[in-house]
């Protein structure tokens, strides 16, 4: 079965191209041209990524992803003509998955689509995100690397996935306590520490980066 996109994109010349290509590529894709039609449609299905424009009628971008994300993590690219630092954080502070400044080359679109999709994909066998060898399965709770299972905790389960999905950000040790163990801890952030440490000899490959007073992300073997 196709991977299904909803493009959410008030610009009719834009939104018709942007379809054209994706469905090439075999995607299954519904479109609407405002927010707030974009909120309601991703209620009525289950797709597997959201193409987001900013600046729209109804319910501007920033919104719409606001209210998608009180229910559902699925992958969301914003694909804006804001092209300023600020609003590019503010789209990852609301946990975008990408941001692509309008003009933008359609094939890059095509590639950074597809990029999402592998780190979040759906297999025949259920749902799973990869990086390089490692392999989570999000249905199981299970992971491996080359074929071979992992024991880890659910909260090392988590932290290693919330690092892929939200790959090459990095993730500050303050958000991983917070979605990890709720609101309502109030420990020291070197829980997370010694967590990530655990992971690091449970994996056995060098795929945590330690980002100095900041937090954490991942980087690939070269």
């Amino acid at each position: 079965m196709s991977e299904s996109i909803l493009v959410v994109e008030d610009d009719a010349s834009i939104q018709e191209l942007i379809v054209e290509f994706l469905s090439a590529e075999g995607y299954d894709v519904n479109y609407v041209n405002d927010g707030l039609e974009g909120v309601k449609k991703f209620k009525e299905k289950e797709y597997d990524l959201i193409i987001l424009d900013i600046m729209m009628p109804n319910l501007d971008g920033y919104s719409a992803c606001k209210m998608i994300r009180k229910s559902s993590n699925v992958p969301i690219i914003f694909l804006t003509a804001l092209n300023e630092e600020v609003n590019q954080l503010k789209g990852f502070e609301l946990e975008c998955d990408d941001y692509i400044t309008k003009p933008f080359s359609f094939n890059l679109l095509i590639k950074r689509v597809e990029a999402i999709l592998r780190r979040s994909g759906k297999s025949d066998n259920g749902k799973f995100i990869l990086f390089e060898k490692l392999r989570l399965d999000l249905d199981t709770y299970m992971a491996s690397i080359d074929g071979n299972n992992i024991e880890l905790t659910l909260k090392e389960f988590n932290i290693l996935k919330t690092l892929i999905q939200k790959y090459p950000q990095v993730i500050t040790r303050e958000s991983l306590l917070d979605s990890i163990w709720g609101y309502d801890y109030y420990g020291d952030t070197r829980i997370v520490d010694a967590h990530i440490k655990n992971i690091r000899k449970k994996i056995t490959l060098p795929y945590i980066k330690t980002v100095k007073g900041i937090g954490y992300t991942l980087e690939k073997n070269i």
